[in-house]
C-alpha cells in the first residue's frame, strides 16, 4: 500500500478524532512497575488551554533514577494532596470525554494503580485515544519482533513533525506536546 494514501487514512482518523475536542492528559510517576504511582498529573482542553495541574504526594520515596527524569523531588510533592484527593477533582473532568494521552495505556494503568495504593477500587468507564499508536501508524516504521509499527518516544514524535515544543518530562508540557502531534498528524495548527 502506498505510505502517503495510509498518511492520509491517518491523517483523516486523527481530524475526526480532534472534532470529538478531547482532553490530553498526562502524568510523570515514581517509575514504570506495578508499584509505580503518580506524582504529577496535568490536564489540558481540546483547545490547548490548561485544565488541572497538581503535584501528587505517593505513598513511598520517589526513585532517585526517577527523579533525574522529571525533576520531580520529594521535597516538592510532600504537602502535595495525595492521589485520592486528586482523583476527586479530575474524575468529574474525565467522566464522559475522550481521553488523549501519549501511550495512553499507561496513564490509564497509572491512574488505576495509584487509586488501588490506598484501597480503592477502580471503576470507571474512561475512554482513550493512544496518540501513541497514531504516531505509529503515521511514521510507518515496521517492527519485526513486535509484528507492528514501531513506537517512538514522545520526544521523537515531536521533533520528526517539526514541533518546537519541549519534551522536558512535565506533566503540563508533555500534555501540550502530545496535543501538538495529534494536530501535526491532522494537518493542523497547535
Amino acid at each position: 500500500m502506498d505510505i502517503g494514501y495510509f498518511r492520509n487514512q491517518i491523517r483523516e482518523f486523527a481530524r475526526q478524532q480532534i472534532e470529538k475536542r478531547p482532553l490530553y492528559l498526562d502524568t510523570e510517576t515514581t517509575g514504570l512497575d506495578k508499584n509505580a504511582e503518580i506524582v504529577e498529573v496535568a490536564i489540558i482542553e481540546h483547545d490547548g488551554r490548561p485544565l488541572f495541574q497538581s503535584l501528587v504526594r505517593p505513598s513511598r520515596p520517589i526513585p532517585p533514577e526517577v527523579i533525574a527524569v522529571h525533576g520531580i523531588r520529594d521535597d516538592e510533592v510532600k504537602t502535595a494532596p495525595p492521589w485520592p484527593i486528586v482523583w476527586n477533582s479530575i474524575r468529574p473532568l474525565l467522566k464522559g470525554r475522550l481521553i488523549a494521552a501519549y501511550n495512553a495505556d499507561f496513564d490509564r494503568r497509572m491512574m488505576e494503580q495509584s487509586l488501588t495504593r490506598y484501597g480503592f477500587k477502580w471503576q470507571e468507564p474512561i475512554t482513550t485515544l493512544d496518540i501513541m499508536q497514531i504516531f505509529a501508524d503515521f511514521r510507518g516504521e515496521w517492527d519485526p519482533n513486535r509484528r507492528a509499527y514501531r513506537y517512538f518516544k514522545l520526544e521523537e514524535a515531536g521533533r520528526f513533525l517539526g514541533i518546537p515544543l519541549p519534551n522536558s518530562h512535565r506533566a503540563l508540557d508533555d500534555a501540550r506536546l502530545a496535543r501538538a502531534v495529534l494536530h501535526a498528524i491532522a494537518g493542523l495548527p497547535y
